[in-house]
């Protein structure tokens, strides 16, 4: 399997699929998962001819169990890591909860300055800040990332199940009927990571304020979320990276939940993909 080794030791796998000439595009998947959440997307981009990369967050899926290093500056190290192996120019960086936070340090960060990237998608992310704070009354309050944390600690497994048979794909919403193989994939690819990894990675998504590196990205950004996304409120979350970016798109779906990328892959990948032929 194909690994690159960070400054600090840490092997993060990635997935490359097609031509080295096409225009890449860089997926970035959230908290507590990995690159297999992007199945749907990785194959969808493929077929319409763009070369597809995702990674393993450090301590996520099949990237190394490393004990250091699960902070957004280490998560945006790691992305630059992989993009200077493969040396990707003209990118597209697309990246879901927490990978879209991991989008915005490394554009910000890496990315622009290296001038190697082209456009950027944001879905359902938490930049600027999840947690509520005197400078950030609308966020959440640092008692719900603490109870995340508890449970984490308590017992995993049964936390993720919960997660995913619950809010993030709205299973728990009336009329909605749940998808026990959904479950049981987003369960499997939290457990196949690092229980450090994903208790300390709770401070990165939640305790990062994005607001400078927001402010910094002049690429095209598409912003997009949920209005029932329960995970992260979009109101606290997409609505002001679109008033931060400089060059942004902003579009709300009705209805949707944190992992609509997964439940309306069918809307959500054309009109991505409309975002980047533009």
């Amino acid at each position: 399997m194909p690994f690159v080794t960070t400054e600090d030791g840490a092997e993060i796998f990635y997935k490359d699929w097609g031509s080295v000439d096409a225009q890449p595009i860089v997926f970035h998947h959230g908290w507590p998962l990995s690159s297999d959440d992007w199945d749907a997307q990785l194959l969808y981009f493929h077929s319409k001819g763009y070369r597809v990369i995702a990674s393993d967050r450090r301590g996520h899926g099949r990237s190394s169990q490393i004990g250091t290093g699960h902070d957004m500056d280490h998560y945006a190290s790691d992305v630059n890591a992989v993009v200077e192996h493969l040396d990707l120019r003209n990118a597209i960086h697309i990246g879901h909860s927490t990978g879209g936070g991991q989008v915005a340090r490394y554009v910000a960060t890496y990315g622009e300055p290296q001038g190697r990237v082209a456009k950027a998608v944001l879905v359902a992310s938490v930049p600027p800040l999840m947690v509520q704070t005197d400078a950030n009354p609308e966020g959440t309050p640092v008692s719900v990332f603490d109870g995340f944390r508890s449970a984490l600690a308590a017992n995993r497994a049964e936390f993720f199940e919960a997660v995913a048979s619950g809010p993030f794909y709205g299973f728990n919403r009336d009329g909605v009927t749940p998808s026990q193989p959904v479950i049981d994939n987003w369960w499997r690819q939290g457990m196949t990571g690092s229980a450090l990894a994903h208790y300390e990675g709770i401070k990165a998504f939640s305790e990062t304020d994005q607001t400078e590196d927001l402010k910094a990205i002049t690429v095209p950004v598409f912003v997009i979320q949920g209005d029932d996304d329960q995970v992260v409120p979009y109101k606290d979350a997409s609505i002001k990276q679109h008033e931060l970016l400089q060059n942004s798109m902003l579009k709300i779906y009705e209805g949707y939940p944190h992992g609509m990328l997964t439940t309306h892959a069918d809307i959500l990948n054309p009109d991505i993909l409309a975002f980047i032929q533009q």
